[in-house]
């Protein structure tokens, strides 16, 4: 499968380094980890289809799992290097592994943050494809703003609260840059209930992951120690004091333990 090249924000020199936002986010949402990390690596955020610049290329209004991975490699040959360390956020951190899974010679190791390798069971699986359809559908009719209201009200991101009405408005200018339809194709494509189970794969991904997670966060806490315990080179690192966006309520903590890990791996 071919892919198309995503917009990519390019900063320093040296080994690649990846950077994936989460859903409704955008090459934007990484500024922070590329500027900590660019003095070590060259960092490429792109815009994840649906998402930025990166829109236009929905395929009967969905952006789906498979394709989206397609489109990184056509970004990662776009940026002239061969293979990557690849550092994921939520839906970012599910494209990551699964590009992992995919493209295992382009993966020079991987730090997930919120991770998931999909819904195993196939009932709850489609329950949440339709949860997500039916989202999406809301999305589309009720636009952006609404839909971003609703989504940073979730509990998931309550903890954020702490750090001010300053930092939540610049968040929720970010978000409203996207378009009402492109992420409705995103959710389709790319959401939890859409997304292949990657769980039978995971023994063959044999390169160091870091699997992160807020300790405020509990379920992906969880779901962290569940998957270091099905990958041959896993291991956890929770962060005090975060919540589900750990790289943005605990920055300095995040980027600490991120050069610390990539230091032992290496560097090519």
């Amino acid at each position: 499968m071919s892919g198309r090249a995503l917009h990519c924000a390019r900063r320093g020199a040296g080994p690649a380094l990846m950077l994936l936002h989460g859903f409704t986010g955008s090459s934007r949402s990484m500024d922070g980890l590329s500027q900590a990390l660019a003095s070590d690596y060259e960092t490429l955020a792109p815009d994840l289809p649906g998402h930025g610049r990166s829109t236009g290329h929905a395929v009967n209004g969905c952006y789906a799992f498979e394709e989206c991975l397609a489109d990184l490699a056509a970004t990662l040959d776009a940026s002239g290097h061969e293979r990557a360390h690849w550092l994921g956020y939520s839906m970012g951190a599910r494209l990551a592994l699964g590009f992992a899974v995919r493209y295992p010679a382009r993966v020079a190791s991987l730090v997930l943050l919120g991770a998931r390798a999909g819904i195993a069971d196939d009932g709850e699986r489609e329950a949440r494809r339709r949860a997500d359809a039916t989202l999406a559908r809301r999305i589309e009719t009720e636009g952006v703003e609404s839909f971003v209201d609703e989504w940073m009200a979730q509990p998931l991101f309550a903890s954020q609260q702490r750090l001010g009405a300053g930092f939540l408005e610049r968040m929720r200018r970010e978000r409203l840059q996207n378009q009402a339809s492109e992420l409705a194709a995103s959710l389709r494509g790319c959401g939890p209930g859409a997304q292949p189970p990657l769980f039978a794969d995971l023994s063959n991904v044999r390169v160091p992951v870091l699997l992160m997670a807020g300790a405020l966060d509990v379920q992906f806490v969880d779901t962290a120690r569940d998957l270091a315990r099905r990958l041959p080179s896993g291991e956890i690192c929770v962060i005090e004091g975060a919540g589900h966006a750990a790289h943005l309520e605990e920055p300095d903590a995040f980027v600490s333990a991120v050069h610390a890990f990539l230091r032992r791996v290496g560097t090519t």
